[in-house]
């Protein structure tokens, strides 16, 4: 996909999401949480797409031996992620409006954070009440919005449309508080000066994680990374809970851990 594309689909990502919600009259606190968690389950299920015929694979091949292993623990060593099968994006796409599609959402979420330790607590849940509460049409409408991110998309732009979205979001909320978010061209710019090849990396201020997702981008640009695992550790600290949440999402769409 080239840069033009690419802001093609940011922007007409942005713009629907937008009209949606001037739409159904909801404050941009109410809706953004919501949002932010439908995307994060595209990106997660498109990550996991890509493992799935690995796992499925070595899940198989020691089923009913004295090496059969769970699926979901099979899973997470190879991709950090497992996804139940009533948690997947297509599954909760094709339910009708008629049905309690956040009820769907709020068990997806609960059924991620309960293999994936790390995610504990931290996925949206009642927040899909409040968008339904004039009916499920406006969260059908928004997981098939998403579901036109390719799925044959890389990790990298699954970040920078996720990261897009946090900076809109945080742009139009955060800056009334007196929070600023730092822009992605200055976060990469600092780490190319910190050149994290390994080791531990704090940040005091992390906000949604963006300098520990560009630490790892630098690593995978430089080949410095053997296997699924990346050979730094991140730290981070932030006072606002809600941040603190997207930073974990973040890092498990990224695969990062700390």
């Amino acid at each position: 996909m080239t840069n033009k594309e690419f802001k093609k689909l940011k922007d007409d990502l942005w713009l629907a999401a937008n009209k949606l919600r001037a739409d159904s009259d909801l404050k941009s606190n109410d809706y953004a949480t919501p949002v932010l968690g439908i995307i994060f389950l595209k990106f997660a299920d498109i990550k996991y797409r890509k493992f799935e015929t690995e796992i499925l694979a070595e899940y198989n091949k020691n089923k009913g031996t004295r090496l059969e292993q769970p699926i979901d623990k099979i899973a997470i060593a190879k991709c950090g992620l497992y996804i139940p099968d009533y948690a997947r994006y297509d599954t909760l796409k094709e339910l009708s409006a008629d049905k309690a599609i956040d009820k769907a959402l709020i068990e997806a979420m609960k059924g991620i954070e309960k293999h994936v330790i790390s995610l504990k607590d931290t996925l949206p849940k009642d927040e899909f009440y409040g968008i339904s509460r004039k009916g499920q049409t406006l969260l059908k409408q928004l997981l098939k919005l998403f579901s036109t991110i390719p799925d044959d998309s890389s990790g990298d732009l699954l970040g920078k449309i996720y990261e897009f979205f946090l900076e809109k979001f945080g742009l139009e909320e955060a800056q009334k508080g007196g929070e600023f978010f730092t822009p992605t061209s200055v976060v990469t710019l600092m780490v190319e000066y910190i050149e994290p090849y390994h080791g531990k990396i704090f940040d005091p201020a992390c906000g949604s994680g963006g300098m520990f997702v560009q630490s790892n981008n630098f690593i995978l640009r430089h080949h410095l990374q053997k296997g699924s695992v990346s050979p730094i550790s991140v730290y981070g600290q932030e006072k606002t809970l809600q941040t603190v949440n997207l930073a974990k999402m973040n890092l498990a769409i990224n695969g990062l851990r700390g």
